[in-house]
């Protein structure tokens, strides 16, 4: 508690510097780390969380996102996956850019939400990062047998119908493989999400 109060603490002095400063606030603490409402804010302005799948606030979404995103961070810093290659990191800040009308419409957002090219550049190569820890640990080594892709075509077989007619197994095998093995690994990692939640120091605040 001690340690919270000073971050909350660091964080007021922090933010009533100048009456021309926006007043920001902290929503969250993940080990140590506030999350704050610009950070909520930033978020949703560049697309950087995907939306609530039950369609509630895009705020709270957001800040569980962000609180998610740290614990991941946490675990990701300790293991030290591959650097993204600079490439991959100017492909990805190139589709977040795409996000906008136009270039003016994305330098306006980057000057409202108080937030710099570095820092995106920083947001876009840790989620990066996060991608391939995951990919190492939960989806990598799997292999799905014949048997369990002939079972998910079978249950998914609207999935692979057009205009009444059923695609054979062997042309969408492929893509059957594909989508179960992307469902084995959002299973897990939001079984390792809901795991890191419980053992982390996770404060959300009141709003």
């Amino acid at each position: 508690m001690t340690r919270l109060l000073t971050v909350l603490a660091a964080i007021a002095v922090l933010c009533t510097t100048t009456r021309a400063q926006l007043i920001d606030r902290v929503l969250a603490v993940v080990a140590g780390t506030p999350i704050t409402l610009s950070d909520v804010t930033a978020t949703i302005r560049f697309g950087l969380a995907p939306p609530s799948p039950t369609g509630g606030q895009p705020e709270d979404a957001a800040l569980n996102a962000l609180v998610d995103r740290q614990l991941q961070l946490i675990e990701v810093n300790r293991y030290l996956p591959p650097e993204p290659s600079a490439n991959q990191i100017d492909a990805d800040l190139a589709q977040v850019r795409a996000r906008f009308d136009s270039p003016a419409a994305f330098d306006r957002a980057l000057l409202e939400t108080g937030l710099s090219i570095e820092q995106l550049r920083g947001h876009v190569r840790n989620t990066l990062r996060i991608q391939s820890y995951i990919q190492q640990r939960f989806g990598g080594n799997y292999e799905p047998a014949e048997d369990d892709l002939a079972r998910y075509y079978r249950a998914h077989e609207a999935d692979f119908t057009s205009n009444g007619v059923v695609t054979p197994y062997d042309r969408v095998r492929q893509e059957v493989r594909r989508r179960l093995v992307a469902e084995r690994t959002d299973t897990l990692v939001r079984s390792w999400i809901a795991d890191l939640r419980r053992r982390s120091d996770v404060t959300i605040l009141p709003k």
